[in-house]
């Protein structure tokens, strides 16, 4: 046989043999690493939206909070003819962006630690709820005044009792004074248990002392004729006529040293000027 056609060998199975590239392409696996993986960038902008939306309700009620007290005190500075420089402090209660936007405010506490109101000055604290904000009645309020011996003593003034001075004794007021007899200024003393009936001062009898003795209230009635029947008997007493119309008594009580007087507040206070002025007493 001829040596001239030689015979290949064949490839060595141990051997590396390059891979062939087809022109125009990448060697695999390279474009898979050299392309950018996409993140999903769409949970972190709803993120952050809702924390921007969230820092911004916050704002807004801050500014509510830090807005409302001083207009509310304003018209009721305004409404009840007080001084300019009144102290009154107002508190909201709720979340106030969902009730201004609905026009109503859910409650309002109103307090002062001394306030004039038809000649009688006191502590007062009230409570409203259902407050309209473009006008209208009041849902309701109810509150409580607090008064001390002295503007006590001005509130039994015009009754026929015989009232100089009082002195608190919890749960009772001891009264002070005089009643004529034959031409005698003859010192008494009554003690009295207050409260409160169908919008009257009830005053209760439960102690009573005639020139520094004391007398069995139960039968005076009979020594005094019609004064001892003014002295012993419980009795009522309107002070209509020494609040606002729109106010009403439905409780009083003495505590420590002041008289603890509970209000109800008719709401259409707020639209009806009338409801401002003094009550009447019927005749």
């Amino acid at each position: 046989m001829s040596d001239d056609n030689h015979t290949l060998p064949y490839p060595d199975a141990s051997a590396e043999h390059p891979t062939l590239v087809i022109p125009g392409s990448d060697a695999p696996g390279k474009a898979d690493a050299a392309r950018p993986k996409r993140r999903r960038r769409w949970p972190w902008v709803l993120l952050i939206v809702v924390v921007l939306l969230a820092l911004l309700v916050v704002a807004a009620e801050f500014i509510a909070r830090s807005i409302l007290p001083g207009v509310v005190r304003s018209l009721v500075i305004e409404q009840l003819d007080l001084p300019a420089d009144q102290q009154l402090d107002v508190d909201a209660e709720g979340v106030l962006l969902p009730q201004l936007i609905g026009g109503r405010l859910d409650m309002l506490h109103l307090s002062t630690d001394a306030v004039t109101l038809e000649g009688i000055t006191g502590a007062a604290d009230v409570t409203a709820t259902g407050i309209p904000l473009r006008g209208g009645d009041l849902g309701g309020a109810s509150g409580t005044i607090r008064i001390d011996q002295a503007e006590f003593t001005t509130l039994l003034a015009g009754t026929d009792l015989p009232v100089e001075s009082v002195v608190f004794d919890a749960p009772n007021a001891t009264l002070g004074g005089s009643f004529t007899v034959f031409g005698a200024a003859v010192p008494i003393t009554l003690t009295l248990t207050p409260g409160a009936a169908e919008g009257d001062l009830e005053l209760t009898p439960v102690g009573l002392s005639i020139g520094g003795l004391d007398v069995d209230v139960d039968g005076v009635g009979s020594m005094l004729g019609s004064v001892g029947d003014n002295l012993t008997q419980t009795q009522r007493i309107c002070i209509a006529d020494q609040l606002p119309a729109g106010l009403t008594l439905t409780g009083l009580e003495i505590v420590g040293s002041e008289a603890v007087i509970d209000i109800d507040v008719d709401g259409a206070i707020a639209t009806d000027p009338a409801l401002l002025e003094k009550g009447v007493c019927p005749s």
